[in-house]
């Protein structure tokens, strides 16, 4: 019996959105499920919450040194990769030969795919004693550990689409650019850079999400102490390592108090991957763009 391609088309439409239907929804489950658990520690402890004091055995739940372990740790991350990433991307997009560009790419890629406990192991036995021996104190482990394990972890994906943003560039911008006697840095910072601003700042914040979700690797070179980091050499713990810590031995209101750490951080990635998303596509502005729409800038 024929079959006509356009009931084909049809019935594999209506199986597609299905399966994003159901993407869908599985997420709002997952929402639901999470601050359904998270709503106890709410109602009964209110904004106290976001106390600084984490002391389970003292019914003190706190978590505001975890939300400031996060921060800090997730924004020294950005501070190392941010300026690798863009620079390794202008490399690979505008400098490298392409024989070059055809091994580096695949090479920057495959850190996507390495374990995190990996780079938790490699950051707890070469990265930390050199941290301990500049400072001077305890073991090592710290935020500055945990910020460079972060920054190479998110590398690749700050570098991909930064990558993709600067290949998107029309070939004539660069052309006109060199035409009227610039040089090739005069263009890659006057034209290229301002022109993938999208894709870039996209690529930050999505990197930025990927850095705030990360477990296993933070817990093994953050020190894992639910204290305030005075300074980047010092022991902290993040939300996600909190969770990942407590949770097996967790009871009553203190699980509730895990799960709102959960939902807080729910929020936080969920937030920052809109965000990520929408620069992309150049559905939102940017502060630096002059009154210009964001239609009118290459992402």
């Amino acid at each position: 019996m024929h079959i006509s391609r356009h009931f084909v088309d049809r019935v594999v439409k209506h199986i597609m959105l299905a399966l994003a239907t159901l993407s869908l929804l599985i997420l709002v489950l997952i929402a639901l499920y999470i601050f359904r658990e998270a709503w106890p520690a709410f109602k009964e402890l209110g904004l106290s919450v976001f106390d600084d004091k984490w002391y389970p055995s003292r019914e003190a739940y706190g978590i505001m040194t975890m939300i400031v372990g996060t921060i800090v740790s997730t924004t020294l991350a950005l501070f190392f990769a941010v300026p690798l990433s863009i620079g390794c991307a202008l490399f690979l997009a505008e400098v490298a030969p392409p024989q070059v560009a055809q091994v580096a790419r695949p090479a920057v890629e495959l850190l996507v795919g390495i374990p995190s406990v990996v780079y938790g192991m490699v950051g707890v036995v070469f990265l930390s004693p050199i941290i301990a021996d500049i400072s001077g104190q305890g073991s090592g482990s710290s935020v500055l550990a945990a910020g460079i394990v972060l920054a190479i972890m998110i590398l690749p994906t700050v570098t991909s689409i930064s990558e993709d943003g600067l290949r998107a560039v029309p070939r004539a911008y660069k052309d006109a650019s060199l035409a009227l006697g610039a040089t090739r840095w005069q263009t890659i910072w006057h034209v290229l850079l301002p022109a993938a601003r999208s894709s870039i700042v996209a690529a930050v914040i999505l990197g930025l999400g990927r850095a705030i979700g990360e477990t296993m690797a933070m817990m093994m070179v953050i020190g894992n102490s639910p204290q305030f980091p005075h300074s980047i050499f010092d022991s902290a713990r993040t939300l996600t390592g909190n969770i990942a810590a407590e949770i097996a031995h967790a009871t009553g209101l203190h699980a509730d108090v895990l799960w709102a750490c959960g939902a807080l951080l729910f929020i936080m990635v969920l937030g920052l991957n809109t965000l990520g998303i929408l620069a992309y596509r150049g559905k939102i502005g940017l502060p630096w763009s002059r009154g210009k729409s964001a239609k009118g800038r290459v992402s």
